[in-house]
């Protein structure tokens, strides 16, 4: 069955209930997330279920409130996108607020290949009382 544009709805809520077991129901056998940032030319890429599960608690471990807010997706083919505004807290208190998109490649009803992109954009000082 091929993914839908309310999959990626339910996978994006998933993320922002931080919800590992059920983003992996998405997930591909042998899949690969490629994220925003890192080292290589790709960011940095997880392959394989247990990285990548790994790879998705450690966005939490990073920013224990993140939230991807007003997300809107489209599906054509074995691609699809969704866009949204990531916000998140660091335990120094820095938060980030910036828009970004991930590209997926589909296989078999399942996502392969989840490339995130987020602008470029530091991190913020402390909200003032927190």
């Amino acid at each position: 069955m091929p993914i839908t544009v309310d999959d990626l709805q339910a996978f994006a809520e998933a993320w922002n209930r931080h919800d590992a077991d059920a983003l992996m129901e998405f997930m591909a056998p042998d899949c690969v997330f490629e994220a925003s940032a890192g080292p290589d030319v790709c960011g940095t890429a997880a392959i394989g279920r247990e990285a990548v599960r790994a790879a998705f608690c450690a966005v939490w471990a990073t920013f224990p409130d993140a939230q991807w807010r007003s997300p809107r997706h489209f599906v054509c083919g074995d691609r699809g996108v969704s866009e949204w505004t990531f916000t998140g807290t660091q335990a120094d208190g820095s938060w980030v607020e910036v828009k970004g998109c991930d590209v997926f490649t589909f296989r078999d009803g399942k996502i392969a290949v989840k490339n995130s992109y987020r602008k470029n954009r530091p991190p913020l000082p402390p909200r003032a009382g927190a």
